[in-house]
């Protein structure tokens, strides 16, 4: 009787806990949606006309910059953005 009580008690908290753990998680749309906003706000970056990509939180950015720095700043931008994983920086520096 015991032992059933005790299998009991860790189903239910399994069952509580696995919502709670999901709803940490940001779905890519989110994560697309905010640096979409975050790139094209930002006017050292005017990242606006970037092509976007969000897979399981990692974030490819692709496009054209004028310089070196935008390109940086870009990235640095983007891992702020809640949910993202990792960056991987496509963008290309075209004066």
């Amino acid at each position: 009787m015991r032992v059933l009580s005790v299998v009991l008690i860790f189903s239910l908290l399994a069952l509580v806990a696995a919502p709670l753990a999901a709803a940490g998680k940001v779905s890519d749309d989110k994560i697309y949606d905010d640096v979409k906003l975050k790139l094209g706000l930002d006017t050292q970056v005017k990242g606006g006309g970037f092509a976007i990509n969000v897979k399981d939180g990692v974030v490819t950015l692709e496009g054209k910059v004028r310089a070196e720095k935008q390109k940086v700043r870009a990235e640095r931008l983007t891992k702020k953005v809640k949910g993202v994983v990792q960056v991987v920086n496509k963008l290309v520096v075209e004066p």
